[in-house]
C-alpha cells in the first residue's frame, strides 16, 4: 500500500504516505474556492487565504509566520478556483509543531482588521504585477470567457474595488459558509508511521467542531464559441486555442489528459513542440493543458510568436488537430505516449511535497486515490480510439483568444 487513509469523528478526512527521507510534508486542504464565493464576494477567498497568517487567538501574525521559520521549515497557502490549501515543510521531527500550527491558523485565525489593511495593499501589488503578464491576463481571460455566467468565470485574485469592502466580518461569513469539516482533508508525507501521523492529527484537528457544507455548486452551462483579438501592445502576440473540457470525476479525463500531453506536454518530443518550433522556428514557447473542475473543465493550447507568424502558427495547430480526430495513432505511437506519461508521473511522485498534495486533492475530490499501478493499468487501457474520440469531441468548435 502507497499510503493510508483515515477519517476524523468530525468528518476531516486523512491520508499519510511513509517516505524514508528527513524532512517531511503535511497540508490541510479545504474544497473551497473562488468559485465558491457570492457574486458579491469575489476575491474573498483568496483574501481569506491571505488572512490566515494575520494572527490567531493564540498568536500574533510574526509569531505564525516564525513559529517554522525559525526551525528552518517554512508555512505557505494558496488558493484556487476549487480549494484552498494551506502547507508546510519542515524536519520529520517537527511534525507536531507544523500540525499544531496549520490547525491553529485554519480554525483559530481571528483576521484584525489592522492587519487586514496592509494585506489588503499587498493584493493589489498582486493584481498590478498581474496585470504586468500578458500570458497570466490571456489564460484569466480565456477562463473568465470560456465559463461566462458561471461560478468559474472570475479571476482569483478579485478586483480593487471589492477587495476595499472586506473586513474580519465578511471573511468569518464567508469560511463560516464554506470552511467546513466535510471537505476538509489532511495530508501527510515524511518517515513516521501512519500511526503516528493520525495520532497527532487527532490531538490538533479532531477537537474542532463537526460542519456540513450547506449548499451545492452549479454546473457551468454550455458556452458559445468565440474568436476575438485584443490590442495589448506588447512585443509579441499571445494566444490561447481551447474549449470546455471533461470534469474530474468523468472516465474520458484520462484519454483527455494523455492526449493533450502528446500535444503539447512538458518535453520536447510533443507535437506542436516539433510541428512549430523545431521544423518551422515560429514559436520559443508552445504549449498545452489541461484543468479539470469537479462538473467541467478547460483544455488550452497556448503559444507566443511574432505577430506576422500568428496565421501560420493557428494553421499548424489547427492541421495537428485535424490528424489526431481523423487518423488513429499507431500501435507504437500510443505506446511511446504512454511510456512518456507513466514515467512523468513517476518522476513527479519522487517530489514528495507535490505528491502529498496531490494525494490530498484526490481523496478530497474522489474520495480515494489510486496507487500508481492502479494508474498504470489505466493508462496502459486506453486505446487510439478514444483519443480520436476525445480529440472530436473536445477540439471542435474551439475558441480562440489573441493578445497582440
Amino acid at each position: 500500500m502507497d499510503f493510508y487513509t483515515y477519517t476524523l469523528p468530525n468528518g476531516i478526512r486523512g491520508i499519510h504516505r511513509q517516505v524514508r527521507s528527513k524532512v517531511a510534508h503535511c497540508a490541510l486542504a479545504i474544497n473551497a474556492g473562488s468559485r465558491d464565493e457570492l457574486p458579491s464576494e469575489h476575491g474573498l477567498a483568496h483574501f481569506t487565504e491571505h488572512g490566515f497568517f494575520k494572527g490567531t487567538t493564540h498568536r500574533k501574525a510574526f509569531q505564525v509566520n516564525c513559529r517554522l521559520e525559525n526551525l528552518g521549515g517554512e508555512l505557505n497557502a494558496y488558493t484556487t478556483k476549487e480549494d484552498t490549501t494551506i502547507h508546510a515543510t519542515f524536519l520529520r521531527s517537527d511534525f507536531s509543531k507544523a500540525v499544531e500550527l496549520i490547525a491553529d491558523v485554519a480554525f483559530n485565525s481571528t483576521f484584525p482588521d489592522k492587519e487586514l489593511a496592509k494585506e489588503r495593499e499587498v493584493i493589489y501589488d498582486e493584481i498590478n504585477t498581474y496585470k504586468d503578464s500578458p500570458t497570466e491576463m490571456l489564460f484569466d481571460t480565456f477562463e473568465d470567457m470560456i465559463f461566462a455566467g458561471s461560478d468559474l468565470g472570475h479571476n482569483i485574485l478579485g478586483r480593487k474595488a471589492s477587495l476595499a469592502q472586506f473586513d474580519s466580518k465578511a471573511i468569518m461569513r464567508f469560511r463560516r459558509r464554506t470552511h467546513t469539516t466535510d471537505r476538509m482533508v489532511f495530508a501527510s508525507t515524511g518517515n513516521f508511521s501512519p500511526a503516528v501521523a493520525e495520532q497527532v492529527a487527532r490531538r490538533y484537528l479532531a477537537e474542532q467542531e463537526a460542519t456540513v457544507r450547506g449548499y451545492n455548486r452549479v454546473a457551468p452551462k454550455a458556452h458559445t464559441p468565440f474568436f476575438k483579438s485584443v490590442v495589448k501592445h506588447t512585443h509579441q502576440t499571445h494566444c490561447i486555442v481551447g474549449n470546455r473540457a471533461y470534469g474530474i470525476l468523468e472516465p474520458q479525463r484520462l484519454p483527455l489528459a494523455l492526449l493533450v500531453n502528446i500535444l503539447g506536454g512538458p518535453c520536447a518530443n510533443s507535437l506542436l513542440n516539433v510541428i512549430v518550433r523545431e521544423k518551422n522556428g515560429l514559436s520559443y514557447n508552445i504549449e498545452a493543458s489541461y484543468t479539470p473542475y469537479c462538473d467541467s473543465g478547460m483544455v488550452a493550447i497556448y503559444f507566443s510568436c511574432d505577430t506576422d507568424n500568428t496565421d501560420l502558427c493557428l494553421e499548424l495547430i489547427d492541421s495537428e488537430l485535424r490528424k489526431l480526430q481523423n487518423e488513429p495513432l499507431t500501435a507504437r505511437r500510443l505506446a511511446m505516449a504512454k511510456k512518456q506519461f507513466i514515467a512523468q508521473l513517476a518522476i513527479s511522485m519522487d517530489a514528495n511535497e507535490g505528491y502529498m498534495l496531490g494525494l490530498g486533492k484526490s481523496l478530497l475530490i474522489h474520495d480515494e486515490v489510486d496507487t500508481f499501478d492502479e494508474i498504470c493499468r489505466k493508462v496502459q487501457a486506453v486505446k487510439a480510439e478514444q483519443i480520436m474520440e476525445v480529440a472530436n469531441e473536445i477540439f471542435t468548435n474551439n475558441s480562440t483568444l489573441i493578445y497582440r
